[in-house]
């Protein structure tokens, strides 16, 4: 039964994890909301489904881990704030070792189901061509890296600034029953147990020191998509192509997502392997897993018989192969206030990844705070920002204040996408992190963890004050 409400509904486009959270945020605060959904009507590079909130990468939301890590701090963050993208991702979990993942098919139908049966949403499947008219006087564009080109340029004409782009290379997915457990074995690195795991949540494949080199140079050799119209578009650093981390240097895939550190091989454990492919469960099933850290522009024929290559993988089947697509985001720290709202244009806000934020997690929170600061705006009061020393305002703080190029300022680097860390966090204050009783050396690693402790702990005491718990 539809729920009627006195307040006009706002009206968000996109229906990413972005503005998925940014819809379930507004409506569950009471006021009526109206998604926008091209998917159904138009698909994507990139999407496979029309279901809400598909995951298009890998299916691993990171480090769940919320007494050091800093997107775990986010993750616990937005528990407090009810957040429906981690309600469903912790009902449809997978095991990962440390990090939280998700099986992505029963992750995008528990947010579909949860908007689709919320009383205050209208699902509208449609393109939204355009800005929203004036008449949306309260409205969300949540359209994620692959804006639709109308959209993307009716964005460029508004602010008059360049929109900014990247590529985004996704990693292959393997069935599972074709990976050789003779060669490869179940391992987390440093058995590392976490949410639903055991400690031996990834597959291994080992290699010696002739079977990466050898590895390497097939991959280097490979036939690649070109950029095309996009040519010198940079990459994200923080998901190079694995072909392209090789270019950069042969050992550096190595000392990356090969890193053979805190694993043995069970079938040869006196025999340290010269480096490692790790895979991980991408399905509840555990039917599918997808390759770690192996995103890829090498084309299809040449993936398969490239990755055939990995000990283990010989006769791998590909549920899906890796892909490139084109990622924009928007130069935020110019074009929008600390609400997230388009300089000149009251009402209009943007949220996720095209705001200039990395990760499913991080779109999914800036859309969280987009859609608390809407329903602010509805009811008449002020956005209430949350502290600067939590991960929501870190974060925030990063895109709507972040590196900006000036004229005045030479050589200062442009604003870039990021992945929420502790170096967006301000400082502690001096004192806060103390010499343990009995330590006589209290410096390096065991230094640095107490402050990711402490920065973790301040973050979560500021944001359950700032939510009111």
């Amino acid at each position: 039964m539809t729920q009627t409400s006195p307040l006009a509904p706002i009206h968000v486009i996109g229906g990413g994890l972005a503005g998925s959270e940014a819809a379930w945020q507004i409506a569950t605060s009471g006021v009526p909301v109206i998604l926008h959904e091209m998917r159904g009507v138009r698909g994507t590079d990139a999407h496979k489904t029309d279901g809400l909130a598909e995951l298009v990468c890998s299916n691993s939301f990171r480090s769940d881990d919320a007494t050091s890590n800093a997107v775990g701090v986010l993750h616990a963050e937005m528990r407090l704030a009810g957040s429906l993208i981690m309600r469903a991702a912790d009902s449809s979990q997978v095991p990962a070792g440390g990090a939280l993942a998700v099986d992505r098919d029963g992750f995008s139908a528990a947010v579909t189901a949860a908007l689709e049966g919320h009383p205050l949403i209208s699902i509208i499947r449609e393109e939204v061509t355009g800005l929203p008219p004036e008449a949306w006087d309260q409205a969300i564009i949540a359209t994620g890296p692959l804006t639709a080109p109308s959209l993307a340029e009716a964005i460029q004409a508004r602010t008059g600034a360049d929109s900014l782009a990247f590529f985004d290379a996704i990693a292959p997915i393997v069935h599972t029953a074709s990976i050789d457990m003779d060669i490869c074995w179940f391992q987390s690195r440093y058995d590392k147990v976490g949410p639903g795991g055991t400690g031996k949540d990834y597959i291994n494949c080992p290699m010696d020191e002739a079977q990466y080199n050898a590895f390497i140079d097939a991959m280097i050799a490979g036939d690649t998509t070109g950029f095309k119209e996009w040519e010198g578009t940079p990459y994200f650093d923080g998901c190079l192509p694995i072909e392209v981390m090789a270019e950069r240097g042969r050992e550096t895939p190595r000392h990356g997502p090969m890193k053979p550190m805190g694993l043995t091989n069970a079938h040869n454990p006196t025999v340290k392997p010269y480096a490692v492919v790790q895979l991980r469960q991408d399905n509840a099933l555990g039917t599918l897993y997808n390759m770690v850290g192996f995103q890829t522009k090498l084309k299809y024929g040449a993936q398969a018989e490239i990755f055939r290559l990995i000990p283990g993988l010989q006769n791998a089947e590909f549920a899906r192969l890796g892909g490139l697509h084109r990622n924009t985001y928007i130069n935020s720290p110019t074009l929008l206030d600390r609400s997230l709202t388009l300089k000149g244009r009251p009402g209009l806000r943007f949220a996720g990844q095209i705001t200039g934020c990395e990760g499913y997690v991080e779109s999914a929170s800036i859309g969280l705070l987009a859609g608390r600061f809407a329903v602010a705006e509805r009811r008449g009061e002020t956005p209430s920002l949350p502290p600067e020393t939590t991960a929501f305002g870190a974060l925030l703080g990063h895109i709507t204040g972040g590196h900006i190029v000036s004229d005045d300022e030479p050589g200062k680097r442009s604003f870039q996408p990021m992945n929420v860390n502790f170096g967006l966090f301000p400082p502690l204050e001096p004192g806060t992190v103390t010499k343990p009783e009995g330590v006589k050396r209290f410096r390096g690693k065991d230094k640095a963890l107490a402050k990711k402790q402490a920065t973790a702990a301040r973050a979560l005491e500021d944001c359950a004050r700032w939510l009111g718990r």
